[in-house]
C-alpha cells in the first residue's frame, strides 16, 4: 500500500503512543546497561580475576534470561494478536498460561544449574586461572537462586508492555537497579565482600523486581492481568499457542547464547587480558545498540496487535518508522561511547593490553552496528509478530554456527586475531543476517495470519 493510502487509514499506534512505549523502555534498558557497567567497574576493584570470573558467568545466566525472554515474547505475541482481534478472555488466559509455565520451568532451571554446577564451570570454561575460577564460583552459587525472579519479572514486564504499558516495567526497573547499585556498593566497599557482594546485591534486586510486577498484575483494572484467584491449572491449548512462537524463539536464542559461550571459550584460552578486554567489551558495545535492543520489544507489541487485526500494511508501515529512528539512535549513541571511551576504561583498572583490545573492538563494533544492526536483529521481530518464528530460527542459528563461531575459529584461532577476531566475525553474521531479513520481509511469505 502507498504511504499516502497509509496516512488516511486509523493508526492502531499514535506518535504520542509510540513515544509512550518506546522511551521508557530506552530508558529501562539503559538503566539496565548502567548498572551492569558498574556493576564490573565496582568488581573491577578487586582485580581483573573477578571482572573475568563474573563476566564468565555472566555469560550463562544472560543465556538463561534470554531463554525465559522467548516464552514471553511468545506470550507477548498470542496476547497482542488476540487485543487485535477484540478478544480480551482469550489475552488475558494467554497471560496466565504464561506466567504460570515461566513460574514453574525457572525453578526447574535453577534446580538444574544448582546440581550442574561443577559441569558448567569446568567444563564450559575449561582450563582458566585459579582466582578466575574461584570468583566464577562464588557468583554462580549465589545469583541462581535470582533465575525464578528475573524471569517472572520479564514476562511480566511483556505483558505490561502488550497492553501499551511501559512505564510500570520501567519504574520496576529504576527501583531494582538501585537496590543493584546500592547493594554493591555497601556489600564491595563497607563490608569487604568483593564478587560475593556483587552476587547478594543481584539476588536481592532482582527478588523485588520479580515479586513486585506479578503483584502488579493481579490488579482487575489492567486490560491484561492474573486471575483471581489464579488458577494452576495448565491450558495446553494456549500454551501450544504460545510455545509455537516461544519454543522456536527459544531455541533462537538459546543457540545464541550456547554459540557466544563457546566463543567465550574460545577467548578464555587467549588469557585474562583478552578475557577482561571482552567483558568490559560486551558492556560497552550493549550501550551502542541499546536503542535496538530496547526497541525490539516495541515492534513486537505494535506489530502483533496488527496482524491480529489482519493489517499488515499497517505492520509495513511501523516496522520502516521504527528501523528509521534505531538507526538515528544507534549512531547517538554510539558516537557517545566512543567519544566518553577513554575516560570509561580508566575506571575499570584494566591492565594497557586490555585497554588497546578493548579501544580497537569499541570502534569496529560501533562503526557497523550503525549501519546493520537494526536490520540483523530488530526486523526479525516484525516477522515474530506475525508468527513468522521458524524462518528466523533457522537463519539465526544457522549463521550463527556457521558464520559467527566457524569465522571466529577461523579469524582469532586460526589467522591470530585473538579477541578482536571473534568481534570481526560477529559482524560478519550480521551482515549473512541484515541481507536474508530484508529478503523475507520485502516478500509475503511471512503472513502467517493470527492465532484463533
Amino acid at each position: 500500500m502507498e504511504e499516502g493510502k497509509i496516512e488516511e487509514k486509523s493508526y492502531y499506534f499514535s506518535n504520542r503512543d509510540l513515544r509512550k512505549l518506546i522511551v521508557p523502555m530506552i530508558i529501562e534498558q539503559f538503566l539496565a546497561v548502567l548498572v551492569g557497567m558498574s556493576d564490573s567497574i565496582m568488581v573491577a576493584t578487586e582485580g581483573e580475576h573477578a571482572v573475568s570470573g563474573v563476566s564468565l558467568v555472566d555469560t550463562i545466566f544472560i543465556l538463561l534470561i534470554y531463554l525465559f525472554a522467548a516464552m514471553a515474547t511468545g506470550g507477548a505475541v498470542v496476547a497482542g494478536q488476540y487485543i487485535g482481534q477484540d478478544n480480551h478472555k482469550k489475552a488475558n488466559q494467554a497471560v496466565n498460561q504464561l506466567i504460570l509455565f515461566t513460574a514453574i520451568s525457572s525453578m526447574v532451571v535453577m534446580g538444574i544449574i544448582y546440581l550442574g554446577r561443577n559441569l558448567i564451570l569446568h567444563n564450559v570454561f575449561g582450563d582458566i586461572e585459579a582466582n578466575v575460577m574461584e570468583a566464577a564460583k562464588t557468583y554462580l552459587m549465589i545469583v541462581s537462586a535470582s533465575i525464578p525472579f528475573i524471569a517472572l519479572y520479564n514476562a511480566g514486564a511483556a505483558v505490561f508492555r502488550t497492553q501499551g504499558n511501559a512505564k510500570v516495567p520501567m519504574h520496576l526497573s529504576i527501583i531494582m537497579n538501585t537496590i543493584n547499585v546500592c547493594g554493591n556498593a555497601i556489600l564491595i566497599f563497607g563490608f569487604g565482600m568483593g564478587v560475593a557482594g556483587a552476587a547478594l546485591a543481584t539476588l536481592t534486586s532482582r527478588m523485588f523486581a520479580g515479586i513486585g510486577i506479578t503483584w502488579l498484575l493481579r490488579s482487575p483494572s489492567l486490560m491484561l492481568h492474573l486471575e483471581k484467584p489464579f488458577s494452576f491449572r495448565m491450558d495446553g491449548g494456549m500454551l501450544k499457542k504460545i510455545a509455537y512462537i516461544g519454543v522456536p524463539n527459544g531455541l533462537e536464542n538459546g543457540m545464541f547464547q550456547l554459540g557466544k559461550v563457546m566463543v567465550l571459550s574460545m577467548v578464555a584460552t587467549f588469557g585474562t587480558a583478552s578475557i577482561a578486554a571482552n567483558a568490559v567489551a560486551n558492556v560497552l558495545a550493549t550501550f551502542q545498540v541499546l536503542p535496538g535492543l530496547s526497541v525490539g520489544m516495541a515492534v513486537i507489541t505494535v506489530c502483533s496487535r496488527c496482524v491480529g487485526a489482519g493489517d499488515y500494511d499497517m505492520a509495513r508501515f511501523y516496522t520502516r518508522k521504527i528501523l528509521k529512528l534505531v538507526h538515528v539512535l544507534t549512531a547517538v549513541f554510539t558516537a557517545v561511547i566512543l567519544l566518553a571511551l577513554p575516560v570509561v576504561m580508566h575506571l575499570y583498572n584494566l591492565s594497557p593490553e586490555a585497554m588497546e583490545y578493548t579501544k580497537k573492538i569499541l570502534w569496529w563494533h560501533g562503526v557497523i552496528a550503525i549501519f546493520l544492526w537494526p536490520e540483523a536483529f530488530t526486523l526479525a521481530n516484525t516477522l515474530r509478530a506475525a508468527s513468522d518464528v521458524k524462518y528466523c530460527m533457522i537463519l539465526s542459528i544457522v549463521s550463527m554456527w556457521v558464520f559467527r563461531i566457524g569465522f571466529s575459529y577461523i579469524i582469532a584461532v586460526k589467522m591470530g586475531w585473538g579477541v578482536f577476531g571473534v568481534w570481526v566475525a560477529m559482524t560478519i553474521d550480521w551482515v549473512v543476517r541484515a541481507a536474508l531479513f530484508i529478503l523475507r520481509y520485502r516478500g509475503t511469505r511471512w503472513y502467517h495470519g493470527a492465532v484463533s
